[in-house]
């Protein structure tokens, strides 16, 4: 009979950021688990709970026991398993047993191809599988699955016994409709009875059935279950409760789903704190609500920050006076030592912090923070001196460097790693400094994260490039490359953000030049020549970029096969292929293309030289007309590529579709005269110099 299966583990708090996650391996374990037991019905479906206290899965129509199923038994050789008189051998009946098909008619076994040997096998019928047995089964393999992030160990009531599990586990529960289905998990037996809300819901509840286990926990145990339908309540009450005070109030998505993982029964109160603590920067104040208490700030419509905070209780009171005032009690401290490390580190300028980073290691073989600071400076002043804004930038570029890691020894920064560059901007500010420069200490960890903003003026690029190349230069030239999914040193990050700055930016720098100044301005031996591998590593990441833009990938290796290393062009040169690719004669030039590119190839590989076509060698009407043609293209096509019109350039030669495919229908390229088929070579090394200053049109092809 088929019918719903529910199963729970009751435990201690789970840790909140890694609930969700819990929940839904957990449901998708046991599900696979029972499917590949054939346990489900067609349109089986499962459900995923998860709150504080517990980790459930509800999958409906799931069977009391699985079919019997004709198999076949794959057994051995039939030249091993049977003698020259077509008798089993001892090995033969020593499988059968072990296959649990002894007794076997040895006549009825099938014989088959396997590979090139002829084998044998045995026509049995599995026995039908209990639902107790596949749910054991399915069970133990969830566990043992579960992406947990730090197992803890803990004895059983017997005293001896040793678990492992996320947390403590107090409870299990497995109903097949409303039948209990014996099975055992982390020391506990299987039963129905869940639990309640702690304070607000009823200890104990009996479970009918299955069906009933989430409308039951919400009536009699005030606990919403589901981790989604508790994240959507949440959502709610706090854009109802935020939006009155805080017309466009959001709230962050990372947040929501950590205080989801907090309560069961939620419900969300209004606190407030004293104005004079906005003095601080409103990032500390943020930082500190959302990161300590998990509260949710509230912003005017100027978007300062208000003297007001949304608080996520697990408690649903008619009077919360005394929740709120005690979380209001609770924040005053926070923002305390906040405003307390404020005032503390404005005391010391953050020029005179710089001599600080001394004592601080930036890595054990790239020397110190106060090192890194040196290579910054003049990294970033060799890139200002590139920028539109030029030498007259270069004290500003040079001031910004060294100032950009001093808030490292603050206070704060301290405490809140997250404010590095934004707490260097306050300080500076404070301190006097000029314009630029404190816009460059904030903006040169910009861009962060994918779609982050840029940083603003030759200053605030200069440092951010500096900062990312001679990261990227460092890290790679004593070894330290990302393999596979680590990238301790966020290197590809860094990629992104150069590519982001110079494509998104426009800035016309090479990469080629930017990644040769970065490691000049390491001591000599400090690290290994890395060129090449940078510039590969950044390419890399720039298809990438370019893929997620919408890019294919025959358009994004048309232009980097091409090894550009002006980066600001690309978005240009990618919209003129695909205008080119639009034109009626673009399939038969792109095919053209990739012929061309073949017969260069195969040339150069069997040792033929060839320089520029030459007019007088030229033999056939058909290699004239595409020597003339292709003259007309290219000097109609230089100016348009000396303007960066590079869609027109590349239209410019649709014009030699005719005079290519007459070539290639009346010409041998390969013939016997070297001083024949030489030119010829270079016609077609010519053609394909001109047509492919854009792009390389033969990837085009599909």
């Amino acid at each position: 009979m088929d019918a719903t299966l529910l199963v729970e583990l009751f435990c201690e708090e789970l840790p909140p950021k890694a609930l969700k996650r819990l929940g839904d391996a957990f449901t998708e374990g046991l599900h696979r688990g029972l499917a590949k037991r054939e346990m489900l019905g067609a349109d089986s479906a499962a459900r995923a709970f998860a709150t504080p206290r517990r980790l459930a899965a509800s999958i409906t129509r799931v069977k009391s026991a699985s079919a019997p199923r004709a198999v076949q038994v794959k057994l051995m050789p039939a030249a091993v398993g049977l003698d020259g008189a077509g008798r089993p051998t001892p090995a033969l009946l020593k499988k059968l047993e072990a296959a649990g098909v002894s007794g076997t008619d040895v006549s009825k076994l099938q014989r088959r191809l396997d590979g090139k040997a002829e084998m044998l096998f045995a026509d049995t019928t599995t026995p039908a599988m209990p639902l107790a047995q596949a749910l054991q089964g399915a069970l133990d393999e969830a566990i043992a699955g579960l992406p947990i992030p730090k197992v803890m160990s803990y004895q059983l009531a017997d005293g001896e016994t040793t678990v492992q599990f996320v947390r403590p586990a107090h409870g299990l529960v497995a109903l097949h409709g409303g039948e209990v289905v014996g099975v055992t998990a982390l020391g506990l037996a299987s039963g129905r009875t869940t639990h309640g809300h702690r304070f607000q819901g009823a200890r104990d509840i009996e479970l009918a059935d299955a069906d009933a286990y989430e409308s039951s926990l919400e009536r009699e145990g005030r606990v919403v279950a589901s981790f989604g339908a508790r994240r959507a309540e949440i959502a709610r009450r706090l854009e109802e409760k935020g939006r009155a005070l805080s017309p466009g109030f959001v709230p962050p998505e990372a947040l929501l789903d950590e205080v989801t993982g907090l309560v069961e029964w939620p419900a969300v109160y209004v606190g407030s704190f004293e104005e004079a603590f906005l003095a601080v920067p409103q990032e500390c104040l943020v930082l500190t609500m959302q990161q300590n208490q998990k509260y949710f700030p509230l912003a005017g419509p100027d978007g300062k920050l208000l003297a007001k905070f949304l608080v996520v209780s697990n408690l649903r009171l008619d009077d919360p006076a005394n929740i709120v005032q005690g979380n209001e009690r609770v924040v005053r401290p926070r923002l305390a030592d906040a405003r307390f490390f404020f005032e503390t580190d404005k005391k010391v300028k953050l020029a005179d912090r710089v001599p600080q980073l001394a004592s601080r290691t930036y890595h054990n073989k790239l020397g110190t923070d106060l090192e890194r600071v040196e290579r910054l400076r003049k990294l970033a002043s060799r890139i200002q001196s590139m920028l539109p804004r030029g030498e007259k930038g270069r004290p500003y570029a040079d001031r910004a460097a060294l100032l950009a890691k001093a808030d490292l020894v603050t206070l704060m920064v301290g405490e809140f790693p997250e404010l590095q560059g934004i707490m260097g901007k306050y300080y500076a500010e404070a301190d006097g400094e000029e314009p630029s420069v404190v816009r460059a200490i904030e903006q040169h960890y910009w861009p962060r994260f994918s779609g982050d903003q840029l940083p603003v003026g030759d200053v605030s690029i200069a440092v951010a490039l500096a900062d990312k190349l001679e990261a990227i230069a460092g890290m790679f030239g004593i070894g330290q490359q990302p393999t596979g999914d680590k990238d301790p040193f966020a290197l590809r990050r860094h990629a992104i953000g150069i590519i982001r700055i110079l494509v998104e930016g426009g800035f016309d720098l090479a990469l080629d030049v930017l990644v040769s100044y970065a490691f000049e301005v390491f001591p000599r031996g400090m690290i290994g020549d890395a060129h090449t591998d940078v510039q590969v590593f950044v390419h890399e990441r720039l298809r990438g970029y370019l893929r997620e833009q919408g890019y294919s990938a025959n358009e994004v290796e048309s232009v980097l096969s091409m090894n550009p290393v002006r980066l600001s062009p690309i978005p240009r040169q990618l919209a003129a292929v695909r205008d080119f690719m639009k034109l009626p004669e673009a399939e038969s030039l792109v095919a053209a293309n990739k012929r061309v590119a073949n017969i260069l190839r195969q040339a150069s590989g069997k040792g033929e030289s060839f320089a520029n076509a030459d007019s007088n060698v030229l033999k056939e009407p058909a290699e004239l007309q595409l020597f003339n043609s292709l003259a007309t293209a290219s000097r109609a096509a230089q100016s348009l590529f000396d303007k960066e019109d590079y869609s027109g350039y590349l239209t410019a030669f649709a014009m030699l579709k005719g005079p290519i495919d007459k070539f290639f229908e009346d010409v041998m390229v390969m013939v016997e005269d070297p001083l024949l088929r030489k030119n010829r070579l270079a016609l077609l090394s010519d053609l394909r110099q001109a047509m492919n200053r854009v792009a390389d049109i033969s990837k085009l092809a599909s």
